[in-house]
């Protein structure tokens, strides 16, 4: 009999500390960009602005904020790109979903915040690459804080990646909305 109620004390105990172990994984968010996804980020930057040295500082924003913004601002999302001290605008880095996986993408802004050009990054289905195409992501250019964008009506649908086609739209109609409630809040 006391042998049964030790075992059962050092079960709870066991128990407690996977719990606590667990809880302790995952109460932390993992937002850190991976070393491939900054390389590629990195491409981005350098041939959309055209630098080859710059800097991304990160802009941190309160999660009272965040939580009036459509798109997530609270992780490793919204940075500043500064190239020999001068401001070329800023990047904003999200996870949008594709039919079963989802893309890492970046919206490139201009310093007064209008799109200067979008790019999927990593695409992780096998069909649907099409909505990589700069051919595609170009209708995004211009397109201004603020601005809600449909897709069939602002943006033009692409055949065989439908989904992930609506998908970016959504999500870039959501980087401009919360820039537009970052502006508003005077962030920038």
């Amino acid at each position: 009999m006391l042998q049964k109620g030790m075992q059962a004390n050092r079960f709870k105990g066991h128990t407690a500390a996977v719990l606590l172990i667990a809880l302790l994984f995952f109460g932390f968010k993992a937002d850190k960009i991976s070393p491939k996804l900054q390389e590629k980020i990195d491409s981005a930057v350098q041939g959309t602005y055209e630098v080859e040295e710059f800097s991304m500082d990160l802009i941190e924003i309160p999660s009272d904020l965040n939580k009036q913004t459509p798109s997530e601002l609270g992780g490793e999302n919204l940075f500043k790109i500064t190239s020999s001290g001068k401001e070329v605008g800023y990047i904003y880095v999200g996870v949008a979903p594709s039919l079963k996986k989802t893309f890492d993408y970046v919206v490139l802004l201009n310093p007064d915040l209008s799109v200067k050009k979008s790019k999927i990054l990593i695409y992780r289905e096998d069909h649907g690459r099409q909505v990589g195409s700069q051919r595609w992501l170009k209708q995004f250019i211009g397109r201004k804080s603020g601005e809600k964008l449909v897709y069939g009506e602002d943006i033009d649908g692409i055949s065989g990646a439908t989904v992930s086609a609506k998908s970016m739209t959504f999500a870039v109609s959501n980087v401009l909305e919360s820039l537009q409630v970052l502006k508003n809040a005077n962030v920038f």
